[in-house]
């Protein structure tokens, strides 16, 4: 099974920036140290957006849980990066409840 609705799915700018590659936000800076080795930068968020929906459409669900807000989904894979070396992440994604658009939660490097 793929994400549901993974055209649709909202990577938010504030997401990127201000969490998955700021290097000050007291739970996204070792995530931000992680992708900003890869070639990603906030400069040019909107890459990093399409490499985590390209991944989401790419790869199938491995997990899905259901929470109070919504059900997630979690998806892993390789993330095409700007280096060229495309480390293996995991995403979450979540469909609030009575929604159907897939918004990204967080994503993080997996161990092998």
């Amino acid at each position: 099974m793929y994400l549901p609705n993974v055209r649709d799915a909202v990577v938010a700018e504030s997401k990127v920036v201000d969490y998955l590659l700021s290097t000050t936000h007291p739970e996204g800076k070792d995530k931000a140290n992680f992708f900003l080795r890869f070639g990603f930068s906030s400069e040019h968020w909107e890459e990093f957006a399409d490499a985590l929906k390209l991944l989401a459409a790419s790869h199938e669900v491995t997990k899905t849980i259901a929470t109070i807000s919504g059900l997630r989904y979690q998806v892993e894979g390789t993330l095409e990066s700007p280096d060229g070396r495309n480390p293996r992440i995991r995403t979450i994604w979540q469909i609030d409840t009575g929604g159907s658009i897939p918004r990204l939660i967080t994503a993080y490097p997996t161990r092998r």
